[in-house]
């Protein structure tokens, strides 16, 4: 199969806009003149040729944009290196990264939140904007600056992480910011990709739990307006409400991601890693294709197993709080299970049907 440079294949996609012009009888979306006789096709047919094209030139610009970028780009961290979870929070993510992070030539990058950056902007109070070719995120220019994305977050891992250039595999644990996940992994095609995923009733009531007086996220959160106004004490159902509808939009960007990412991928569901751990990590890592010796994972999953916690460290309002799946039952009314039901329905029935 015969390899070609950044050049040529540019050139190849100039060829091929080219040649898409001169098929369509359109240049620069100018109708050019015809032979006597010769009707002109319908207007509906020259739009739709025109969309066409149009479509066509955003995709050629951001390959060549992606293209040169590469071509220019030596060293640093290969995004063929890069391993993202992507889940919501109080789903697990910090014990798999732990995990993760134990096995030699693996390092954790926990919460950029780079995904928060572009994903509230993208999807949040800019939606809408997405239409209009001079915003910085507009879809005209996607391909160009999905590119930049890609720049950013390799360029940025590199400078904190020098050592995974030279070999190994970088662990970008997000939860936080996998609103953002499909445009991460969309600029990123070549990196690996996690899903996460974990019963939205039980990481209601987990969240339930660390949101109240005097538990662990109270206490070390900001001076927010939920904390000002305590809602997880003097209004529970509220904040369930909340908690699953923040649930919904990172989770589903999560799956949105995972659907879409063409690199390696992998679903993992805490359940399983509670059930069976190391069985759940060996196919965690043989479907993404990375070699990790037994031992050494079997090192990892030890060290870091519920039942070494030490038992001051485990309980109510702390952040290694129950770890049984199903407690949910225990923990949440019938009213804020109903709640976490309505509004995680499509989510619910797409991976925990009958539950």
């Amino acid at each position: 199969m015969p390899v070609f440079n950044s050049r040529t294949v540019i050139e190849i996609a100039r060829g091929i806009r080219a040649f898409l012009n001169l098929e369509a009888g359109l240049t620069r979306g100018e109708i050019p003149a015809r032979a006597p006789g010769v009707e002109d096709p319908p207007a509906f047919e020259l739009a739709r040729v025109r969309t066409r094209l149009e479509e066509k030139e955003r995709e050629i610009a951001g390959l060549e944009q992606r293209l040169a970028a590469r071509s220019s780009r030596a060293g640093g961290v290969d995004p063929e290196n890069v391993v993202w979870i992507f889940c919501s929070n109080r789903s697990g993510s910090t014990w798999l990264s732990s995990m993760m992070g134990e096995v030699e030539g693996h390092e954790v990058w926990n919460e950029p939140l780079v995904g928060k950056l572009f994903g509230d902007l993208y999807y949040g109070g800019a939606a809408g904007h997405q239409k209009v070719k001079h915003y910085i995120l507009g879809d005209f220019h996607k391909g160009s600056w999905l590119d930049s994305v890609q720049s950013f977050v390799l360029s940025e891992a590199t400078a904190r992480f020098p050592g995974v250039a030279e070999g190994g595999y970088l662990i970008i644990k997000e939860p936080n910011g996998s609103i953002g996940a499909p445009l991460l992994s969309e600029a990123m095609p070549a990196s690996r990709v996690i899903f996460l995923l974990r019963d939205p009733r039980d990481v209601a009531a987990s969240g339930l739990d660390a949101a109240r007086k005097g538990s662990w996220q109270y206490e070390n959160a900001a001076d927010r307006g939920w904390k000002r106004e305590a809602l997880a004490d003097n209004q529970p159902d509220l904040w369930v409400r909340r908690r699953a509808q923040n649930y919904v939009r990172h989770a589903g960007k999560a799956r949105d991601a995972y659907e879409a990412h063409k690199g390696p991928k992998v679903l993992i569901r805490y359940e399983e890693l509670r059930d069976d751990t190391r069985g759940t990590m060996e196919r965690l890592y043989s479907t993404l294709g990375i070699e990790v010796g037994g031992e050494e994972l079997a090192r990892a999953v030890e060290k870091h197993a519920w039942e070494n916690i030490p038992e001051k460290e485990k309980g109510q309002g702390k952040f290694y709080r129950k770890a049984t799946p199903g407690g949910w039952r225990e923990d949440l009314t019938p009213g804020q299970v109903e709640i976490v039901e309505q509004v995680s329905a499509a989510l619910l029935k797409e991976f925990y049907p009958g539950r």
